[in-house]
């Protein structure tokens, strides 16, 4: 091939070459804008509805959002105010102070309103609010405010003292009641969400797991079976709703455990079991009814079981003093008693003879089997109503 033919061929490669380019370049102009990736990812190209789904089972959803939507219409901001009189000085509630000062105007007592706020949830259509008791205690007026907007006044239909649960009523068409759930077969490392009114903001969600089951001996109530959970509570979430992913009802917030008087990761529920049956009791009765003994028991410590020459593995809970004509008493019960068992159920410390006596009926006879002056006793004692505690 000549000088001149290989030149010829050359030029007109390097045009076609040239031309098929542009044709390229025209064609698919992203080639060229394509730059170097800092990093990987992976686009979701799922749609936004599948997005919210709860996942494929054995992974955490990515969204709780169905089950927030479900609970939330049936949480309820709870407003109260009530009537405080207060001096101008507190050294004015001296009775000497009065003497010389109480017939002048400027030192006569002030009235202010005392506003506080928390949550409540929905229980039924009919109206029922289920909340804490320390929510309206006191309380001369309470106010709820739903999500949607609307509000009523409501009335309260009774309260116990003993485990912070308080039944409302309002009266008002259309109310989403919650689903209810099974506070008894919760697992510690389940997920919970807790919705309320933290600090008056509006209602919130927050979410955690649940920490432990069954928190007693903490000093908050008489009867405690807390549901312990990381999910931030704050002041305003008390008579709130604690729900599973679901959103079904498994517990009422009540407390925290907080150096700062903020969530430190700590939180306390009222378990749905336990309130519920408070509920209905309020509800059916005006007030929680309960068995009563009239005893007052301790638990067996290391220095106890020596003293009443009892091994070191000692169970049950001493009786320390038994309450005059008392049904503890009527049944012979002595202070110094070791109680083992109750109705065939090992009894190892104060709170299982509490409950398992505040469960039966009143009228019912128990079965009580313990130890007196190291010999075995079975007797027989009828349960009566358990006083009502006064604030």
């Amino acid at each position: 091939m000549s000088i001149r033919n290989l030149l010829s061929f050359l030029i007109k490669s390097i045009i076609t070459g040239l031309a098929a380019a542009f044709i390229i370049v025209a064609l698919y102009p992203g080639l060229l804008k394509k730059g170097d990736t800092v990093v990987e990812v992976k686009e979701n190209t799922r749609p936004a509805a599948a997005s919210s789904a709860s996942g494929l089972s054995g992974f955490a959803p990515s969204s709780y959002a169905r089950g927030v939507g479900q609970a939330a219409p049936s949480v309820v901001n709870v407003f109260t105010t009530k009537v405080v009189t207060q001096r101008p000085h507190p050294f004015l509630d001296d009775p000497l102070m009065q003497r010389f000062f109480g017939d002048n105007p400027q030192f006569a007592p002030r009235q202010r309103l005392e506003s506080s706020l928390g949550s409540g949830v929905i229980i039924s259509d009919k109206g029922y609010i289920l909340t804490n008791n320390h929510v309206i205690d006191g309380a001369d007026e309470i106010q709820i405010a739903l999500s949607d907007g609307r509000s009523a006044q409501a009335q309260v239909v009774g309260t116990d003292l003993e485990t912070d649960v308080a039944v409302l009523k309002i009266e008002m068409g259309k109310l989403p009641s919650i689903v209810i759930g099974q506070s008894d077969v919760l697992q510690v490392g389940d997920v919970v969400l807790a919705i309320g009114n933290p600090y008056g903001v509006g209602q919130t969600v927050t979410h955690g797991i649940v920490s432990a089951t069954g928190r007693n001996h903490l000093g908050i109530n008489t009867f405690e079976n807390f549901i312990q959970t990381d999910a931030a509570i704050n002041p305003g979430n008390s008579g709130g709703a604690l729900v599973n992913t679901e959103g079904e009802l498994i517990g009422i917030n009540t407390a925290i455990f907080s150096r700062s008087g903020g969530s430190q990761g700590i939180g306390f529920a009222i378990p749905l079991s336990l309130a519920r049956g408070v509920m209905e009791q309020i509800i059916e009765h005006g007030r929680a009814i309960r068995g009563w003994l009239g005893v007052e028991v301790q638990a067996i410590t290391p220095q106890l079981a020596e003293s009443f020459g009892l091994g070191a593995d000692a169970k049950g809970v001493i009786i320390a003093g038994v309450l005059s004509d008392s049904p503890a008493d009527q049944a012979g019960i002595k202070p110094g008693d070791i109680v083992t068992q109750i109705n065939d159920k090992p009894i190892t410390e104060p709170a299982e003879l509490l409950n398992t006596v505040a469960q039966a009926a009143p009228g019912e006879n128990i079965k009580i089997v313990g130890l007196r002056n190291g010999s075995a006793f079975d007797l027989q004692a009828k349960v009566a109503e358990r006083p009502t505690r006064s604030p």
